[in-house]
C-alpha cells in the first residue's frame, strides 16, 4: 500500500492541535463560559425532530456544569439572513436541551446588548443560558470583529465545541476565538478531529473510500487528497453518472453536468495511475422521475427519457463484496435517493456492509445524508464514528485547514468567509 506523506501530516498535526488544547486544562469553577456548539437541528412546530447535534455537545456541557462554570451557549440555526426570524429561534432547542440536561436552560431574547448582560450576570455555577440564533445578526457569517468582541465580552473563556462550522471563517467560531484571553476545543470537537484524522494516518488496509451524493466537485478534493493511501473507491449515487458517462455508459435523463463527466474522466485516469481500483455500479435502479418511484426498475443501460436513483442489486453485491476485506472505511454519501423505499435498497447494502465489519475495521461516516441514512438503517452503533459536521468532515478529509480549529491557536485571525 502507498502511503501519503502530505495528508498524514496534515492529519497529524490536526490530532495534535486537539489533543493540546483540551478542556479539562483550562480552570472554570466560578468563571463564565462561552460555548459554541451547533444546535442547527430540525424543528416541526415547537418540537426538535432530530436532537442528535444537541446530544453530542451534552458531554462538554455537563462537564462545564459540574465543574461549577456560568456556562453560556451559543448557536445559529437555519438561515433567517441577518434579521429576526421567529421560525428559526432557539426556543424548540432550549426546552430539549432542558429535558436532556435534567436541568432548567433559559433561553436569552438576545445573543447580544444590555439584557443579554444582565442575564450572563445573573448566573450561578452550574447554571445554562443560551443565547438566541446568532445569524439574526449579518455579522456572524461575515466574521465582524466588533460582533464577535461584543460577544467575547460576555465571558472569560472560549470553547469551541461545534465541528460541525469548523469549516466556516463565522464571527462565533474564528473571530470569537481570536479575542478571547483563554479558548479551548471541546470534547465534541477534539473527538471529531482525532477521528477523522485516523483515517489518514497510516490507515490499516484495505483502506475502503465509499462516495455518492450529488456532486461530483464536491469529492474531488477528498479522492485526491486519499489516492496515495487508499485501495478502493466505490462511488454510487448521482455523481456515478459522471463516472459511468466518462466510460461512454448511457445514463439518460440523470444528472450529469459536462464539468462533472470532464471531473470524473481525469479522476479515474489518475486513480488508475495510483494503481487504485475504483468501484463504479453496472445495474442501476431508474425512473421517469424521482416522484414516480412505482415506475422503477433495473437497467443497465439507462434509456433517455430515464434518470438512474440507486445502484442495482449486482451492483449492491459487488460493493457489499468489495467491502468484505476492508479495515478502513471512509463512507461520504447515499448510494440513491434512500428517503423513498424504491431507491433505498442501495444504501441499506452498502450501510449493512459496513456494519458487518464490526470492530475488525475502522469506519467512518460523514456527511448529513449519510448519517441519516445510518440512523434510518440502524447502524450507528455498529460503525466506528459517525460524525457531527457534513461540509467540515469533508474538508478535512480533503486535506483542508479548518478556519475553526486553526482559529484556537491563531488568535489574530478575523479575516471573513470567502
Amino acid at each position: 500500500m502507498n502511503t501519503a506523506a502530505d495528508a498524514g501530516a496534515m492529519a497529524a498535526s490536526a490530532a495534535a492541535l486537539a489533543r493540546k488544547l483540551t478542556l479539562e486544562e483550562v480552570q472554570v469553577d466560578g468563571r463564565t463560559v462561552l460555548v459554541r456548539v451547533d444546535f442547527n437541528v430540525p424543528v416541526a412546530g415547537t418540537e426538535v425532530t432530530d436532537s442528535n447535534r444537541i446530544e453530542a455537545a451534552l458531554p462538554t456541557i455537563r462537564d462545564l456544569v459540574q465543574r461549577r462554570a456560568r456556562v453560556v451557549l451559543m448557536s445559529h440555526r437555519g438561515r433567517p439572513g441577518g434579521k429576526v426570524d421567529e421560525r428559526f429561534s432557539m426556543a424548540p432547542v432550549a426546552s430539549r436541551l432542558s429535558e436532556l440536561l435534567g436541568r432548567s436552560v433559559q433561553l436569552a431574547p438576545d445573543c447580544v446588548g444590555a439584557e443579554v448582560r444582565d442575564l450572563v450576570d445573573a448566573l450561578g455555577p452550574g447554571d445554562v443560558l443560551l443565547l438566541e440564533n446568532l445569524r439574526y445578526y449579518s455579522g456572524e457569517t461575515a466574521n465582524d470583529l466588533a460582533f464577535a468582541t461584543e460577544l467575547a465580552e460576555l465571558a472569560d473563556v472560549y470553547v469551541s465545541d461545534a465541528f460541525g462550522v469548523a469549516h466556516r471563517a463565522h464571527a462565533s467560531v474564528v473571530g470569537v476565538a481570536g479575542v478571547m484571553p483563554e479558548a479551548a476545543a471541546g470534547m465534541l470537537l477534539r473527538r471529531e478531529v482525532e477521528t477523522l484524522s485516523r483515517a489518514l494516518v497510516s490507515p490499516q488496509a484495505p483502506f475502503v473510500l465509499v462516495l455518492g451524493g450529488a456532486k461530483v466537485s464536491d469529492k474531488v478534493d477528498l479522492i485526491g487528497n486519499v489516492l496515495a493511501i487508499v485501495d478502493r473507491i466505490l462511488i454510487g449515487g448521482a455523481m456515478a453518472n459522471a463516472f459511468l458517462a466518462a466510460q461512454g455508459r448511457p445514463v439518460g435523463a440523470s444528472l450529469a453536468p459536462a464539468e462533472a463527466i470532464e471531473q470524473a474522466g481525469r479522476l479515474l485516469i489518475e486513480a488508475a495511475e495510483a494503481g487504485v481500483e475504483v468501484v463504479l455500479p453496472s445495474d442501476l435502479v431508474v425512473a421517469p422521475a424521482i416522484d414516480r418511484p412505482e415506475d422503477a426498475h433495473v437497467v443497465f443501460d439507462v434509456a433517455a427519457e430515464e434518470m438512474a436513483l440507486d445502484i442495482g442489486p449486482a451492483s449492491r453485491t459487488r460493493f457489499a463484496a468489495a467491502l468484505a476485506d476492508a479495515r478502513t472505511v471512509v463512507w461520504n454519501g447515499p448510494m440513491g435517493v434512500f428517503e423513498t423505499a424504491a431507491f433505498a435498497a442501495g444504501t441499506e447494502a452498502v450501510a449493512e456492509a459496513v456494519a458487518k465489519l464490526g470492530s475488525e475495521a475502522f469506519t467512518v461516516i460523514g456527511g448529513g445524508d449519510t448519517a441519516a441514512a445510518a440512523a434510518m438503517f440502524d447502524i450507528v452503533d455498529k460503525v466506528s464514528h459517525v460524525s457531527t459536521g457534513g461540509g467540515a468532515s469533508l474538508d478535512l478529509l480533503s486535506g483542508a485547514v479548518l478556519p475553526g480549529v486553526d482559529a484556537l491557536t491563531d488568535r489574530d485571525s478575523h479575516g471573513a468567509e470567502d
